[in-house]
């Protein structure tokens, strides 16, 4: 079985083999991936070595130490975070071969066409039509809040392919090409001015059945793995003391005595210390996972981002008077990444209210927490075995 000692001498052997200093991004990239440190947990030939999760941060130390270069897992996030785990448990070998590589490099983006216009909340409730027609599927929909749209190559999506089921079981999940000309991507302008989200309108658009992922209406199920995964890549990101939107905040506390009041500071203490409650619950929920998949604690970490995020860029915003309600630039940008601390209290005040939509919304997520965690009955709902085609939309 793989130990530290073990992988911090196959990482060393590594980059003496390919040193970050002369060796091209991509190359060293797709070699790291191909020597089973990209994701150590992962089997062999995909990236991995089999080896339990929590050594990935032996090899993570050893490369960060001789400055070799990251992924940008920032901006190829949805892809680590929601797809690769889903190809990885559902998909052919086939499959796993074809996305797994480029989709660790950051050679290919990934997005998530899941939620619609009229199925967000509810997303079993969705439209979007899927029908065979031999070798392919063709697929008919509207898809929104879809992160990265414009610049993805690959799409997770989820369409109906039997409405005489119940809504959670008539559903199918596929793998759908964006450079499909009956792709269409429009930008959705965000209260920030950006638009890192999109709408995107599926039209005859032909999926081979090799890119389905699990059996034709299972989707829900496999659906069930990129969600939990979701919101543990959300709400459980691995940050140092005082890292995200906790940060500037404290940093202008001490760097500017001038602002600071009585009852600001109380405010500011009980955030800090819920945001290293958060921190160290997240250290954790990745020891647990280890274990296994993620399961319904990523909601209850993913619920705890959100709150704690916006209090924290409200707390920052009446620290700053003035100055916190400036916001640098309305321009309409296309972003390719969220990025929170790179930015003023302005935006990190606008974009943090989207946090308590994205990944699940926390009114969902607070009933997954009361029925999966705590054990309270479930909500009534007279819609469980109703065919989709007959519920009222």
């Amino acid at each position: 079985m793989t130990d530290a000692a073990e992988l911090r001498r196959r990482t060393q052997e590594f980059l003496a083999a390919h040193p970050p200093a002369s060796t091209d991004r991509p190359d060293f990239l797709r070699a790291r991936f191909d020597a089973g440190l990209a994701w150590v947990h992962y089997p062999e030939g995909l990236g991995g070595l089999g080896a339990p999760r929590s050594l990935q941060a032996v090899v993570d130390a050893e490369l960060e130490s001789a400055g070799a270069p990251d992924n940008d897992p920032r901006r190829i996030g949805i892809g680590l975070g929601m797809a690769a785990p889903t190809v990885l448990g559902f998909g052919t070998d086939e499959q796993k071969h074809r996305f797994l590589r480029p989709l660790w490099t950051g050679e290919e983006v990934w997005c998530q066409l899941f939620s619609e216009p009229g199925a967000g909340s509810d997303l079993a409730a969705l439209g979007t039509r899927a029908v065979r027609d031999g070798d392919d599927w063709v697929v008919n929909g509207q898809k929104v809040w879809t992160s990265s749209a414009h610049t993805a190559r690959w799409a997770i999506l989820i369409a109906r392919t039997d409405p005489e089921r119940p809504k959670h079981r008539g559903i199918t999940y596929f793998v759908c090409d964006m450079t499909d000309p009956g792709v269409e991507v429009r930008p959705l302008r965000q209260i920030t001015g950006e638009a890192e989200f999109n709408e995107v309108f599926l039209t005859d658009v032909r999926i081979p059945d090799a890119h389905r992922l699990g059996e034709v209406g299972d989707g829900w199920k496999v659906a069930q793995t990129t969600l939990m995964n979701e919101r543990v890549s959300i709400g459980g990101m691995r940050i140092p003391r005082e890292g995200g939107m906790i940060g500037p905040v404290a940093t202008a506390w001490r760097e500017r005595p001038e602002l600071r009041t009585h009852d600001l500071h109380q405010r500011l203490l009980k955030l800090w210390v819920e945001a290293e409650v958060a921190r160290l619950t997240g250290e954790r929920l990745r020891q647990q996972l280890v274990a296994g998949q993620p399961g319904p604690e990523g909601s209850g970490m993913k619920l705890g981002f959100a709150r704690l995020n916006q209090e924290i860029s409200g707390l920052e915003v009446e620290l700053l008077g003035e100055e916190g309600l400036l916001y640098e630039d309305w321009t309409m940008r296309r972003p390719e990444l969220v990025d929170f601390v790179g930015r003023d209290a302005g935006y990190r005040y606008l974009r943090s209210k989207g946090n308590s939509i994205e990944g699940g919304t926390s009114e969902v997520l607070l009933n997954i927490v009361a029925e999966r965690v705590l054990g309270l009955p479930a909500e009534p709902r007279t819609d469980k075995d109703v065919a989709w085609k007959d519920l009222a939309r």
